[in-house]
């Protein structure tokens, strides 16, 4: 197995457009007393077209399923069981998240003692958590990943279609007949249709004839520009109109980025070819994992720092002043967010070494890991709602979903050695 540079160094790509979109469009301000944070594309006229170049999402899970693909065919040339590669997997997410949570417990709790009003403390405690909706929906299509493989390989193309079709559905019933709750099945139904994109791009399927590709930009376009001309979805890409949870034109908007993507790996491989290129590459990408749980920290701290003591000026959001001071905020924030990487990414290092698996599997081991695998999954997912300090305290049953879960995973038992593990998995792919 050997790693597709190319997908590398758009997983490198999708995480700058990550964090730098969410440095730009959060607007901090402090007023009456209150730091808060405001979205500038509701503020900018043509912000809302500027998330069509953020919204990068899509190829994290495009590039999730080339890899998982990859991971999950050599697991199964092995003859391993399949218990071992989806906990293996899940394992590798959840002790960084696990590290994340407890610190930003250990700081809402520090703030909560220094004084931070209520109100204050739990916008600031939910913006930290809000960016941690990505790892549930990624974690649950690595449980379907066995199953989801098995189903692109019988049936191809077809697997993608009908999901799309399933979100159409779901899109009619949450829009158009406003049974909202109806629109929570596409977190898996979008993302997953994404994530077998993911499998056809690693097998050759989608770029067996050109048509594919074009046909991915062609349609996804044109469906695209009919659902935002038509006001039937909004323009923008990022925030609850078409991402919470997402929609039909999202799929849309993806199918067109895929297509355009992969239509550009021959040329950008060749750029790729040279060593001290790919090793830089290589480098970022192995902190994926680390920029996105932590990259809101470095925002929490200098809007604390500068806004709230009133060092900053707030002028309005779009104007040239506010432009300029975006600039000295990104300088500001990369210089934080460097050491603070090394740090996090040199502490981790003993996290590393953590045992995937504890004990002995059994014929019990799939339904723990099921088990583990949801309620780690729901609990991650009511931490993005609430935050780390809903109404100002600690999110007991979130959290005790998380350590449950995580819990009941490792509990699952040991597989192949560890060092074996390591080394096979490293081969192939980073931590997401």
């Amino acid at each position: 197995m050997t790693r597709n540079r190319y997908a590398d160094l758009l997983r490198v790509v999708a995480i700058g457009g990550v964090v730098y979109g969410h440095w730009l469009l959060v607007s901090v301000t402090y007023r009456d007393g209150r730091l808060s944070g405001l979205d500038a594309v509701e503020y900018v006229s043509w912000g809302r077209w500027v998330t069509w170049l953020f919204q990068v999402m899509p190829i994290f899970f495009l590039v999730g399923g080339y890899v998982n693909s990859l991971s999950w065919a050599g697991h199964c040339a092995r003859g391993e069981h399949w218990t071992w590669w989806v906990r293996d997997r899940a394992v590798r997410l959840l002790w960084p998240t696990a590290a994340y949570i407890v610190f930003a417990l250990a700081a809402t709790g520090v703030a909560r003692l220094a004084g931070v009003p209520e109100p204050e403390l739990a916008e600031a405690a939910w913006l930290g958590a809000l960016h941690l909706w990505f790892l549930p929906v990624y974690i649950l299509l690595i449980a379907l990943t066995p199953a989801m493989y098995a189903a692109h390989v019988r049936w191809g193309f077809a697997v993608p279609l009908v999901m799309a079709l399933g979100v159409t559905l779901v899109d009619i019933g949450a829009v158009g007949m406003h049974i909202h709750l109806l629109g929570y099945a596409d977190y898996l139904l979008v993302w997953g249709s994404i994530h077998q994109w993911g499998f056809a791009w690693r097998d050759g399927r989608l770029t067996a004839k050109r048509w594919h590709l074009n046909a991915m930009i062609g349609v996804g376009g044109a469906t695209l520009i009919v659902l935002v001309a038509t006001r039937t979805f909004n323009v923008d890409m990022v925030g609850s109109g078409n991402t919470n949870p997402p929609s039909i034109a999202l799929l849309a908007f993806a199918a067109a980025q895929a297509g355009l993507v992969i239509t550009a790996e021959p040329w950008v491989n060749a750029w790729l070819a040279r060593p001290a290129r790919w090793n830089v590459v290589r480098r970022l990408n192995s902190l994926v994992m680390n920029v996105y749980l932590w990259h809101f920290v470095p925002v929490l701290i200098v809007a604390a720092a500068f806004y709230a003591t009133g060092v900053f000026p707030q002028p309005a959001i779009g104007t040239a002043q506010w432009w300029e001071w975006r600039i000295i905020w990104f300088v500001l924030l990369t210089a934080l967010f460097i050491p603070l990487l090394a740090l996090v990414t040199w502490l981790e290092r003993p996290m590393l070494r953590l045992p995937a698996g504890v004990g002995h599997s059994g014929t019990w081991s799939p339904g723990l890991l099921g088990v583990g695998i949801l309620a780690a999954s729901l609990g991650l997912a009511r931490l993005a709602i609430s935050g780390f300090a809903p109404g100002g305290r600690a999110p007991l049953v979130p959290l005790a979903d998380f350590a449950v879960g995580l819990a009941a995973i490792v509990l699952t038992g040991r597989g192949r050695p560890e060092t074996a593990r390591r080394a096979t998995d490293e081969a192939v792919d980073e931590a997401v």
